[in-house]
């Protein structure tokens, strides 16, 4: 006597809670193949974004030139170029209302600041549903296991002859809920290491920009005739200052 051992079969033929199981960890993977899509789409775009901005920025152009052209755009602003809309704001603010440089470069950082957790918040979105799904997936499909596999036995117990024939069926149905927990769980926890990683390289490259930005202004802040160029380095700057 031959016995259907199809994975269609199997699954169809479960217990109840082991479909259960089998059910939530589908819907488990395919929510986290959704977000890896989506973040990988996400952070590509920013990286994108940055690495254009700031070409814009070290190309030599005036600031306030630059500020125009990103508040003609239609679009709404993110990451870097929101940092250098915020910053540039406040110090087009500050420049006219205070002569003090400590208080106007202090609240042109905590302006900053804000709009980097902002960011930085945007980029992690998610993030810890994926670590959830990979941390939690293998003992869900674990647990369906060890029901799927504690209901052959009991079952087998309330016979006389038992076979193999009789027992294997159920064991296999119980360890599909193993695999795939698996399935959901592997993916999960590579995409979230690779985009932690990834969010974490972006945030130090805004810092490192916020950072090179506030000189930018300090510098320019000191100084009320020729705008200084974003570009230049600090020896051009403080000469361009001297003069």
């Amino acid at each position: 006597m031959s016995t259907d051992l199809s994975l269609i079969t199997l699954v169809l033929e479960a217990s109840l809670l082991v479909q259960f199981v089998m059910l939530l960890l589908l819907a488990a993977s395919v929510i986290s193949w959704f977000v890896i899509f989506q973040k990988n789409k996400l952070l590509k775009g920013v990286s994108a974004d940055a690495k254009r901005f700031e070409d814009e920025f070290w190309s030599g152009g005036d600031l306030s030139e630059l500020y125009t052209q990103l508040s003609r755009r239609r679009i709404e602003r993110e990451g870097m170029e929101k940092v250098f809309e915020t910053g540039f704001a406040e110090f087009a603010r500050s420049y006219k209302t205070t002569t003090d440089a400590a208080f106007m470069m202090s609240s042109i950082q905590r302006s900053m600041k804000v709009v980097l957790s902002r960011e930085e918040e945007k980029l992690e979105s998610n993030l810890s549903l994926l670590a959830t799904i990979g941390s939690t997936s293998p003992y869900v499909g674990l647990f369906g296991t060890v029901w799927g596999i504690m209901n052959s036995f009991t079952a087998l117990g309330a016979v006389q002859n038992a076979s193999l024939n009789m027992v294997a069926p159920g064991i296999a149905e119980a360890l599909i809920a193993t695999a795939m927990g698996l399935f959901a769980a592997i993916p999960a926890v590579v995409a979230y290491n690779r985009y932690s990683d990834q969010v974490e390289r972006l945030v130090v490259r805004y810092e490192n920009f916020m950072e090179e930005f506030t000189t930018v202004l300090q510098r320019q802040s000191q100084r009320k005739s020729k705008p200084v160029k974003s570009n230049a380095p600090v020896e051009q700057i403080d000469k361009a200052e001297a003069e």
